[in-house]
């Protein structure tokens, strides 16, 4: 069985190909990790389960999402990224406009 690569890192600023908003990865799940109601209820495209996933905390808002890789892709922008829990993760930005976490996670 091929290994899959995540292709987003934790905090890497993202854009969701659908829904146009922004975010931070916080989380990379392998595969998806969340249950098959919330999957039928909530993942309408109907993205692969066995790609990776990614908890992302929405530029603007107080909430975080789960999302499939498929319907993300790189923001460019180099803003930054408002959330009230962005400095619970995050110490500061890098140099690519992402961010550094706060502590590492095995």
């Amino acid at each position: 069985m091929k290994s899959l690569q995540a292709k987003f890192h934790i905090g890497q600023v993202v854009r969701h190909r659908l829904f146009n908003y922004r975010g931070v990865v916080v989380d990379v799940d392998a595969m998806f990790q969340g249950s098959d109601y919330w999957y039928n209820r909530v993942a309408h495209s109907r993205p692969r389960k066995d790609r990776p996933w990614y908890r992302v905390l929405v530029h603007g808002a107080d909430h975080e999402t789960y999302v499939a890789e498929c319907n993300l892709e790189p923001d460019r922008s180099g803003d930054p990224i408002h959330h009230p829990l962005v400095t619970a993760f995050f110490t500061d930005r890098d140099d690519t406009g992402g961010y550094r976490m706060r502590y590492r996670h095995n």
